[in-house]
């Protein structure tokens, strides 16, 4: 018995965490593949069976998962970020909120024929959208504008934003069996009150341990997943289901806070955040009943469809009213709108909760129902959408430099003069604030931390140009971005002469070979010194490459080639540059005397 248990639970973490590589493979939600993955394994075999595996235990482990997701989801709620994305995030989270909701409490209503207060929590159930569905579907398209930004922080916000709102509703249905509308009104009140209290005592618990460091570096994380789990626990032993608001307050309240830094807090829960959204949608998905999703195919369908059709555009419609938004970016903003872990986590949270209510049985079919096809509908439709409305492009021809020296933010201004758009990534405030000051784009940070991916605007982006000094960055820099760009568009300076002593043991792992063989960092860097300078020159019948090479001499480096129809080649070892009359050719050339 304790066997087959222990290979239960080895088969959702197995199953989960195989699905999320295979999705990151094929560039597809996760969450799609980790609902099939979980329907297959429950109902589909059943090789796994939740209520049985986990019985009385079932219903805290889903909250306590719930809770800590949502805990990872207040730590990434910066005021200081939400400021920055304007009036249109603050609107979308707030009326354009209470516009889906409405919206969604009627057509529940009247096509699913729910009680109206069921009907009210399933509406702010699937309020949210998550950046667990928005960040691959973005990270696929790559907008450009605002739209891709504005998405990207409407789903972190939106999460912790709609999970509180169910949680109320909750307290006014439970107020509501037990009969009394003083009960109700209480319950709010609670839930607030302690929730928000507790969240911000162990905030600031936490932070003051951390200040007076009275637990080792290697235990903070231990000692923050505790007073998680107590807050939680406690909150919920004052007032029912008020300790998701209290994970929330803390999260937030930690992530907004200067005393201490919570860097290696917030990485840990990054971490622990995959394997829990892994393992808890395999369980989830492995409860639903295949015969109960059948019963609602029809109706459910067209619940999506005024989701898609109706409440969607109506939430877009009220919250960019006098925003600097194009139409086009507009339309985009109100064609995304996929449903993620929090909507199924939070509402299997809560029909557990509301066992035996009438109409409760369907409050979970119909949540996965919207999830799966609402991330299969936007997951097959909103590239196209995207391209057609001219948001995004079918070949990006911008380029992501990794590194901000000063001969890079030369070659970047050439391209960006060009009409290019270029995107400087380095941990060097030095070179970021100098790249700043030239009017580059630029992002202050590490290309290989955890969370860079998925914070980058990649909108008009398709190449990676990794040009730091440290061969190994570039070699990891460009293998990370494989999955976004393709092999073919991640590219790197040539390694250091040692290294390419050992070039053929580890080809396969360095993306294409920039410019060509002596062009390594060392060279480039003594090329901007000895007054080389970055150069656009348009060649023709009468000035073409030979005559090029006549003035500049062999010592010149061609850099990037622009055809007629401003698309970019990147120069690489693979083959010589061969430009024609027409081209302009971007060069690395000596213009000061010796």
């Amino acid at each position: 018995m304790t066997e087959s248990i222990l290979l239960a639970i080895a088969g959702i973490v197995v199953l989960g965490v195989t699905a999320q590589w295979l999705a990151w493979r094929i560039g597809l939600p996760s969450i799609l593949l980790l609902l099939i993955f979980g329907i297959i394994a429950g109902p589909g075999i059943g090789w796994i069976k939740p209520d049985a595996l986990f019985d009385d235990l079932l219903f805290p482990s889903v909250s306590l998962a719930v809770a800590l997701i949502l805990y990872e989801g207040g730590l990434s709620l910066k005021l200081s970020e939400l400021a920055k994305v304007g009036t249109v995030v603050r609107n979308l989270v707030s009326v354009g909120a209470l516009a889906t909701w409405v919206v969604s409490l009627l057509a529940a209503r009247i096509i699913i024929d729910l009680p109206w207060g069921l009907s009210a929590l399933l509406g702010a159930v699937l309020v949210v959208t998550g950046p667990t569905v928005i960040g691959p579907l973005l990270r696929q398209i790559r907008p450009s504008g605002s739209a891709g930004p504005v998405l990207k922080w409407e789903g972190i916000v939106i999460d912790p934003i709609g999970a509180l709102l169910a949680v109320l509703i909750l307290e006014v249905l439970v107020g509501e069996a037990e009969g009394t509308t003083s009960h109700m009104l209480i319950g709010v009140v609670k839930t607030i009150v302690f929730g928000g209290g507790i969240g911000l005592a162990a905030a600031g618990l936490l932070i003051l341990v951390l200040a007076r460091y009275w637990v080792a570096d290697y235990l903070q994380n231990g000692v923050s997943l505790m007073l998680v789990i107590v807050a939680f626990a406690a909150s919920n032993q004052f007032q029912h289901e008020s300790g998701l608001l209290a994970v929330t307050v803390m999260g937030f309240v930690l992530a907004n806070q200067k005393r201490v830094a919570v860097k290696n807090i917030v990485e840990f829960k990054e971490n622990l955040r995959v394997l829990l959204i892994s393992s808890l949608f395999v369980v989830l998905a492995a409860r639903l009943e295949l015969e109960a999703l059948s019963n609602v195919a029809g109706r459910g369908l067209l619940f999506v469809a005024v989701l898609i059709l109706v409440a969607r555009p109506l939430c877009v419609l009220v919250s960019t009213l006098n925003s600097e938004l194009t139409l086009r970016e507009r339309i985009f903003l109100a064609w995304m709108a996929p449903r993620g872990i929090v909507a199924a986590a939070v509402a299997s949270v809560f029909a557990l909760r509301l066992q035996g209510a009438p109409g409760a049985d369907l409050l979970v079919p119909i949540t996965f129902l919207t999830i799966m096809a609402t991330v299969t509908w936007y997951g097959l439709t909103a590239t196209f959408v995207a391209r057609r409305l001219g948001v995004a492009e079918a070949n990006p021809q911008g380029i992501l430099f990794v590194g901000a020296q000063d001969w890079v933010r030369e070659i970047a201004s050439a391209l960006k003069e060009k009409g290019h758009r270029v995107l400087l990534v380095d941990n060097n405030w030095e070179n970021v604030n100098a790249a700043r000051m030239a009017g580059l784009p630029t992002f202050a940070g590490s290309i290989l931390a955890e969370n860079t991916i998925s914070e980058l605007n990649l909108g008009g982006i398709g190449r990676i140009l990794a040009m730091t000094p440290n061969d190994w960055v570039n070699v990891l820099a460009v293998h990370r971005f494989e999955g976004i760009f393709g092999k073919a568009n991640c590219f790197q300076l040539p390694p250091h002469e040692a290294a390419f002593k050992k070039r053929e043991g580890h080809k396969h792992l360095h993306g294409r070979l920039l410019f060509d063989e002596e062009s390594t960092y060392d060279s480039l860097v003594q090329h901007h010194l000895d007054g080389f300078s970055v150069k656009a020159t348009k060649l023709s019948q009468e000035f073409d490459y030979a005559a090029y090479r006549d003035r500049y001499g062999e010592s010149a480096v061609p850099l990037f080639l622009i055809n007629d129809k401003d698309r970019l080649d990147v120069i690489t070892t693979e083959q010589e540059a061969e430009p024609n009359a027409g081209q302009t050719l971007v060069g690395l050339v000596k213009t000061r005397p010796e």
